[in-house]
């Protein structure tokens, strides 16, 4: 095993388990970290897509199940559970894809890398939002008599907090990333200089 490969699998169980843990909002204040985690999956997990997102979305659905059916509900007739609930797989797309395409061109820490880093965000965010805030409330029966100006206004009430909760997880992501980045500089410099000449 490579040691690429066994960083990615590493990886991987990471996002995994911050998934499980904070999707279950239900039962915590913890807030989810779904979105974040599928974005950090594209940057990270680039070579693994065909197998990792489908993994990753079998977890996010597996504990949706669990925390439906953990409540007393039935999971197929749960509010969350409309035909809308089956796009979410094309809005998590969206943010791996914003992973990916932040990991393609700006892999190396730089000024530019911070800038490309906010738009893929905020491009990856906004469009997974429409895709699973629009799903929802036009195909959810939940949603009584749908507007177009009660869709917009819908829109506003939620955005924000998505976009915050996702950027803040990112933030995170990234002082981390920052940080073993240049723990690995240190001792890397630290281990060249310590080699007999």
């Amino acid at each position: 095993m490579t040691h690429l490969t066994t960083r990615r699998i590493g990886i991987l169980a990471l996002l995994a388990l911050v998934m499980a843990a904070t999707r279950f909002h239900h039962f915590t204040a913890i807030p989810d970290a779904s979105w974040a985690v599928f974005f950090l999956g594209g940057f990270y997990l680039r070579g693994w897509t065909r197998w990792a997102f489908p993994l990753l979305l079998a977890l996010a659905v597996a504990v949706d199940y669990f925390v439906i059916t953990g409540q007393g509900l039935n999971f197929w007739t749960h509010y969350c559970v409309s035909p809308a609930y089956w796009f979410l797989a094309p809005a998590y797309l969206v943010l791996w894809l914003g992973g990916l395409w932040l990991a393609r061109r700006h892999a190396q820490l730089s000024p530019a890398a911070v800038g490309a880093a906010a738009a893929s965000v905020l491009v990856a965010v906004s469009a997974c939002y429409l895709i699973s805030n629009g799903s929802f409330y036009w195909l959810s029966p939940s949603v009584a008599d749908p507007s177009l100006s009660g869709w917009v206004k819908n829109l506003g009430d939620w955005y924000l907090p998505y976009l915050a909760n996702t950027t803040l997880y990112l933030a995170g992501a990234a002082a981390l990333h920052l940080l073993g980045t240049l723990l690995l500089r240190t001792l890397a410099a630290h281990g060249e200089r310590t080699l007999p000449h």
